[in-house]
This record gives C-alpha cells, structure tokens and sequence, in this order.
C-alpha cells in the first residue's frame, strides 16, 4: 500500500487501518488440501478402499419397500427444501420406497442427534442426513448402523465409518476453483475479500474454505483474505455480519464469499442496500430463486451451485442401491435414475458432478 515501515508500525500499533491489521484466519479445517491446477487440468482420482461403515445384522431388503427419513441441517430454507423435493421425487419414481423429511428448524446440531435418536428408536429402514457437524453426530449414526438401519449421507458428511456412503455434491477442489477464480474474475488478482460462512464446524463449508485458501494461495497469490465470519445459517445474521464487514473494511473490501444459501443472497442484500453494487462483488453458493433478483439488478454476477433437486434425488436412489445390494464396498458407480451413472471417489462417496456458475444468461432457465 505504498507505506513506510514506520507509518506502517504506526498505524498498526495504533489499530486505525483494518487492511494492514488483517484478521488472523479462521475456519477451514486442517484436513490436507489438494488445489486444482490453476490451467483448469484435471485431477486424476486415484482409486481407494472403501471407508465407510456397514449395518450390523441387517435384514434383507433387496426389492421390498422400506421406510426413510431424511433429516437434513434444518428445514424452511430454499436449499433443503428442494433436496428434500428431490428425496420424494426419487421416492416415487422407484416406487417401493416410502420417505419422508423432519429436520431441526435451525441448524442445530443437538435437535439434529435427537430427531435421529427418535428415529431409531421408532423404527426406520433407512436414514439420509446432512451432517451440522460431522463428529457429533456420527455416535447416533453408528447407533443406527449397529441396529442394521441404512445410513446415506448428503451435502455435509459425517465420519466415514458412520455412515456407509456419502453423495458429494461437487469435489471440494472443484468448488474452491470455481469460487476463487469467479471472484478474481470480478475483483482483480490484487483485489480484497471476506468470507460469511455458517459456522467453522460446519464440515462441507469448513472443507471448502480449506481448499479455497489453498488454490487461492497457489494461483491467485496477491489477492488479500480479509476475515471469515460465522452466521450461523441464519438470515438476519448474515445479513448484519456482510453489512458489518462492508462497514469494518470500507474501500479495503472488493468482495464477499456466501458460504451458505442464506449467507449468499444476505450478502447480496447487504451490498445492494450500501449502496456498494459495482464496488464490492458478492460470489456464492444460493439457489437460483433467491439470486435472481440480484443478478437481474447487476449486482451481482456469479453464482455457484450445483442442482440440491438432484442431490436429495441421488442421495435416495444410493440409499436403495445399498438396500438391493445394487451397491457394495468396491463398487465403482451406481444408477441413479434419471442422472444415470454415477461416479465412486475417495472410497465411499459419490460424486453427483461439477459445479456451475448460474449467470444473468442462464438463471432464468431454473427454479428451485
């Protein structure tokens, strides 16, 4: 920033520029990283054993209808709704398969662990989850494999050995990628940013920024990470944390990461509502709907998503694979309906695709 190593002290002793005194780093995880080439090269996946857990003394299910619950992070948000409108989608269309959705009503973990715990003890056949945090919950998951129920995990996974399989929406180098060269699409490979995420335990999300920093440090290295705030999946805090840190940094922030579908439009409104749309650029992972507004008015330009219909959708058709017996430790793939073949990576999970940038010229096309 052109400044002398004295007024540089100076200022910084004095705390009256956050750009100099930049936050330490928060969230993330400590789990290795393994950034995608900055050229767009794929990675090679290379094969391993299966890690997940097995139902103990299960009973044949292979062609009979079983029960399901799907207990996501929360319900009454836009992104669980449509994994859940999935899950029923799929339900139908394989027709032996009865399922339903009762989530936490916030992105609780305790009401999380109690509801499956309710579940187990009321008799299911099998349980779909989105973990709020991966190691809390995996006891009640082992509980339910040990009682021979099915254990399939989506969007935010568990320990490996919780559950028998995990649907991954997109590799998390993958997203990080997207992430980080959309934003330096917008903002500059000099340019600065902030991250709104749910919380640093929150494990899909914690992963993502770990990765994020990782490709950013190797292929965007003079763009600034300013600070990552928790929010809880809530709106109103979202909302409060982007304007907070629009006010904190000022001219210092080019941009604001939405880790969440709520922190991602929240952000988006907080710019709007600054006056800052063209100056501080929201990137994200939201919903369509709840960014079409946003990316109609201009202010914003990237949205990063995948499809949570075909998550919840391919969440169900894996969990009725392993009841038949269609999928089984070693596998490579698995049908999944009307997504047709899907991949195995990293042992036990699938892999439901890349991501995608839903822009002003392609937004329109969806509505979920």
């Amino acid at each position: 920033m052109g400044r002398t190593l004295v007024s540089a002290l100076l200022v910084l002793s004095l705390s009256t520029s956050l750009s100099q005194a930049q936050s330490t780093w928060t969230g993330g995880d400590d789990l290795p990283t393994s950034p995608l080439a900055c050229d767009g090269t794929p990675a090679e996946a290379a094969a391993q054993p299966y890690d997940g857990g097995e139902p103990k003394n299960a009973p044949d299910r292979k062609g009979k209808e079983i029960t399901v619950v799907d207990v996501p992070k929360l319900v009454g948000i836009g992104y669980f709704n449509a994994t859940s409108k999935g899950i029923a989608e799929a339900a139908e269309a394989i027709g032996n398969m009865d399922a339903k959705t009762d989530g936490p009503s916030r992105a609780n973990i305790d009401d999380q662990i109690t509801l499956i715990d309710n579940y187990i003890t009321s008799g299911v056949d099998g349980i779909l989850f989105a973990a709020n945090d991966p190691v809390a919950i995996s006891p009640v998951l082992k509980k339910a494999l040990d009682q021979g129920i099915l254990v399939v995990g989506y969007d935010a996974n568990s320990q490996p050995d919780a559950r028998q399989w995990f649907v991954n929406q997109a590799e998390f180098n993958g997203i990080a990628k997207t992430m980080i060269d959309s934003m330096a699409a917008e903002i500059g490979e000099d340019g600065s940013f902030a991250i709104v995420t749910s919380t640093f335990s929150t494990p899909n999300q914690a992963r993502w920024i770990a990765e994020m920093e990782a490709y950013q440090a190797k292929c965007h290295p003079n763009m600034e990470w300013l600070e990552t705030v928790e929010a809880q999946e809530d709106n109103i805090l979202s909302f409060n944390q982007a304007n907070t840190l629009i006010n904190k940094y000022g001219d210092d922030l080019d941009g604001i990461f939405g880790m969440t579908s709520v922190a991602t439009p929240a952000a988006a409104d907080a710019v709007t509502q600054a006056g800052e749309c063209g100056n501080v650029a929201v990137v994200g992972l939201a919903t369509p709907n709840a960014m079409k507004p946003y990316v109609a008015a201009e202010c914003v330009k990237s949205v990063v998503l995948w499809n949570p219909v075909d998550l919840g959708y391919a969440a169900a058709h894996v969990l009725r694979a392993a009841a038949d017996g269609d999928l089984k430790p070693g596998d490579t793939s698995v049908e999944a309906g009307r997504l047709g073949e899907l991949q195995v990576i990293n042992g036990s999970e699938i892999l439901l695709g890349a991501p995608f940038v839903f822009t002003k010229d392609n937004i329109g096309n969806f509505d979920f």
